[in-house]
């Protein structure tokens, strides 16, 4: 019987570049719930804007936040994982300096930015809805940093992602975060760690869990149980990491609920497990 269920968001809950969340999974949630079933967010996002995004259901459920740099639970942070804070210096400044990147960094409450034009700004403050504070020089960054995140208007392009993990791959984690996002996470650091605390806290087994992903940040979630499913439109390794496939994580939960629970049930009347 599934006692857990982890998805990402950006392009997993949240499709085609969506801010806000289908109103369909709020009461899914809530069934979940009922069952015995914590659903929990995974995302390379922030806590206060992932809180926002499901204040429906927020005090239901649970947060892997920061690609689990930070996991809450009730309020409560269950655990918080840092880079070094000239490792941190150096990789804002290196993206800061590279034409057409801007920098974000993460810390509990708030990411620092650094904007270089008023797109970005925007992006941060009213799209995607952060709690920010822009400074004007890197002697501000104070508090610990948890992630890094480069950002590129037209999105990534071939070379990006070779680019930063030659610079840093021997440092940190580099991964993609979506189509205009490189994360940069320390090596101790990942989603399958924040379910694994929540494993070890609720006495869960990784049998017990579902978890959701589309991108290369999910696949040590995707992994980490038998019932990882990617996403249709997944790229080939995170698919390759998964143990199956789904169009829509609604689609699935909704038929876990009907069978109150039991996996069996839900992988033999929707979905065939991948050759």
């Amino acid at each position: 019987m599934i006692k857990l269920v982890a998805s990402d968001l950006d392009g997993t809950l949240l499709m085609k570049g969506a801010q806000g969340l289908p109103e369909d999974i709020f009461p899914l949630i809530r069934q979940l719930k009922e069952l015995g079933i914590l659903f929990v967010a995974a995302s390379g996002r922030q806590y206060a804007n992932m809180k926002k995004m499901f204040a429906p259901v927020a005090d239901d459920m649970a947060f892997i936040c920061e690609n689990g740099g930070l996991a809450v639970y009730h309020e409560n942070v269950m655990y918080q994982n840092y880079f070094d804070q000239n490792l941190v210096r150096e990789i804002a400044e290196c993206i800061y300096n590279r034409k057409g990147s801007e920098f974000t960094c993460s810390t509990k409450d708030f990411y620092y930015i650094k904007p270089k034009t008023e797109h970005f700004r925007d992006l941060m403050l009213h799209v995607v809805g952060n709690v920010c504070m822009e400074i004007q020089s890197f002697d501000e960054i104070k508090e610990p940093c948890m992630k890094l995140a480069v950002y590129e208007q037209g999105g990534l392009q071939e070379d990006t992602i070779y680019y930063w993990r030659e610079h840093f791959g021997d440092k940190c984690t580099v991964v993609t975060s979506g189509t205009a996002w490189v994360d940069f996470i320390p090596f101790t650091t990942n989603k399958a760690r924040g379910l694994d605390e929540y494993q070890k806290i609720l006495n869960v087994k990784p049998e017990e869990c579902i978890t959701f992903g589309d991108e290369y940040n999910d696949i040590d979630m995707l992994k980490s149980v038998p019932y990882g499913f990617a996403m249709a439109h997944a790229k080939p390794g995170v698919k390759e990491a998964a143990a199956y496939e789904t169009d829509r994580v609604q689609t699935i939960l909704k038929k876990l609920i009907k069978a109150k629970g039991n996996i069996e049930e839900v992988l033999e009347s929707c979905i065939q497990k991948k050759q």
